[in-house]
C-alpha cells in the first residue's frame, strides 16, 4: 500500500496517508486542523528486508548489531 507524505499549508503540521492503489487527492486532510491545503512532500520508500517475523526472542540493545538488528536471524552475532 503506498505511503504519500504530506505538509499542511495552513498549520504547518506533517502527515503521512496511505492510499489503496493509487493516491487520491481527494482522501487528503489534515489530521491536526482539518485542512485540504498541502504541499506534497517528498519521501524515499521504505523497504524491509529480513524475515517476515519482527519479533525476536533472543535480541536485547547489546546483542543487535549497528550493521543490520534483528532481521534474517543476526541475532547473537
Amino acid at each position: 500500500m503506498p505511503v504519500y507524505d504530506y505538509k499542511c499549508t495552513k498549520c504547518d503540521n506533517t502527515y503521512d496517508i496511505f492510499h489503496k492503489g493509487s493516491e487520491i487527492l481527494d482522501n487528503v486532510v489534515c489530521p491536526k486542523c482539518h485542512s485540504t491545503e498541502f504541499k506534497k512532500l517528498f519521501s524515499a520508500p521504505m523497504v524491509k528486508m529480513g524475515s517476515s517475523d519482527s519479533s525476536c526472542d533472543t535480541c536485547t540493545t547489546d546483542s543487535i548489531p549497528s550493521y543490520g538488528g534483528c532481521s534474517g536471524g543476526m541475532c547473537g552475532l
